[in-house]
């Protein structure tokens, strides 16, 4: 894009505002992407230690547990994307003050929230892990894991955060090295206190909670490393209107985490409920949906390593609004996820039992189930990218309202009902297809929102010059 007749500002300070987009998408996606990757094999790693060494039960009792690893995601996003999401803007009008303290004030609250969701957690914890829909067999060893990785959710907290930060500061390479730090500890620490330890589902929680506080140890390190702003004391004790403004650019992701809870948690029930009245049982359902998230992780990893690593690209051209290249960064973006679903699409579909199979051992009738899933529940995996893309836009432009929909429109707006309704007339198969009529209408939703923001973008641009 030509830079001539461009307002002035930053363009020739920062290389987001002058760089190529390509190059600008892939020299934040790669590392962003890899840094999701860690934390997703993470997560396969530790599904398929205790698939081998305590079985489904064990599976079952992770995917129980699982909320709670989301709720804390949730916060982590609402005070990180927020936090990032201003700075870039800040930055982009040329308010490096303003960007310092929006910075210091999210990393405050990440602390605070980190705590008090632990004690939260660590009172109640028996009467969540059944409103999670935890059967009566698998609860012991839910509440084995959940009792001690409890302690990790301030870790988790701190270290997703400002991981989001440190990447918007310009050093993607040192955010993905905070989290592969604690995923690739975690990745060997886990066999040593699984098998050689025997120490089983403890053992894995254990793992989790040393691998989280080097990764927040880490990330907590770079506070005294910024490169584009320099922190004051003062900008640590948070301010209620930075707060507010942190909350509205990260509530869509907060808000999309927290619909994966609440889908997760309803669709636990839904399954412990249908899945008692089957052939399947109430164990089986819930452990192979457990194996199907982690494999979804892997693949959301690619989808939000770009959604994420587009973020500081459009706030900050937006902010200085230079359109074509928010536009340009968009539709980059949009066909590089798409191109990654297909091929998702692809290995779910033929590949069903084999990949279910790395997870553990398992009888004819947890196989037979475990491929029906994968091939009806993520049918439209393809178009799966575009949902959480156009949310990330709209945060990064400063609309949040809009974001927000956007994340709400699969789990609430679509899957919530469906899930509810379906199991009803088809039984368990219902949840099963409740999955890919959500995929499909959330991601048709988001194209026509955000074509519609192309426009209005088109006339301001016109406007401008």
């Amino acid at each position: 894009m030509d830079n001539e007749n461009k307002p002035e500002g930053v363009l020739s300070v920062n290389p987001l505002g002058k760089e190529k987009i390509g190059k600008l998408v892939l020299v934040f996606a790669i590392p962003t992407i890899l840094s999701n990757m860690v934390n997703a094999f993470y997560n396969i790693a530790d599904q398929i230690f205790i698939g081998q060494g305590v079985g489904i039960l064990g599976n079952a009792a992770t995917n129980v547990a699982f909320p709670l690893t989301t709720i804390a995601t949730s916060l982590a996003l609402l005070l990180g994307v927020g936090s990032s999401a201003n700075f870039n803007l800040s930055l982009g009008a040329g308010n490096r003050e303003k960007a310092a303290r929006t910075a210091a004030t999210g990393i405050s609250l990440m602390f605070i929230f980190g705590i008090l969701l632990c004690v939260i957690v660590r009172i109640f914890l028996k009467s969540l892990l059944h409103a999670f829909g935890s059967p009566e067999e698998v609860f012991p060893y839910a509440y084995t894991y959940t009792g001690i990785t409890s302690f990790a959710l301030p870790l988790m907290i701190i270290s997703t955060g400002l991981s989001l930060l440190i990447r918007s500061d310009g050093s993607p390479k040192y955010s993905m090295m905070c989290i592969f730090s604690g995923a690739f500890l975690n990745i060997i620490l886990d066999p040593i206190f699984i098998f050689v330890l025997r120490m089983g589902m403890a053992g894995a929680a254990i793992a989790t909670v040393i691998s989280q506080s080097v990764a927040c140890f880490l990330a907590v390190r770079y506070l005294f490393r910024f490169k584009t702003v320099t922190f004051k004391k003062e900008y640590f004790f948070p301010k209620i209107d930075l707060f507010k403004a942190i909350s509205a650019l990260g509530a869509a992701s907060c808000f999309n985490q927290l619909a994966m809870t609440l889908s997760q948690i309803v669709m636990n029930n839904t399954l412990k409920y249908y899945g008692a009245l089957s052939q399947y049982g109430s164990e089986i359902p819930i452990a192979v949906v457990g194996v199907i998230i982690r494999i979804n992780i892997l693949f959301m990893a690619f989808v939000l390593g770009i959604s994420q690593a587009c973020q500081p690209i459009i706030g900050f051209n937006y902010g200085a609004k230079y359109y074509e290249r928010v536009k340009e960064t968009y539709i980059r973006a949009f066909i590089s996820v798409t191109v990654i679903a297909v091929i998702a699409f692809i290995c779910f579909q033929l590949f069903p039992r084999q990949i279910v199979g790395i997870f553990g051992k398992g009888n004819e009738m947890y196989f037979h189930f475990a491929e029906r899933y994968f091939r009806i529940y993520m049918f439209f995996i393809f178009m799966n990218g575009i949902q959480p893309l156009s949310a990330n836009f709209f945060i990064s432009i400063g609309k949040a309202t809009r974001g927000i929909f956007i994340s709400m429109t699969r789990q609430i707006i679509f899957l919530q009902p469906l899930i509810l309704i379906f199991p009803l007339f088809m039984g368990i198969d219902g949840v099963m297809y409740a999955g890919p009529i959500s995929d499909g209408a959330a991601a048709a939703l988001s194209v026509i929102l955000v074509v519609h923001e192309f426009k209005k973008m088109g006339a301001r641009k016109e406007a401008i010059y």
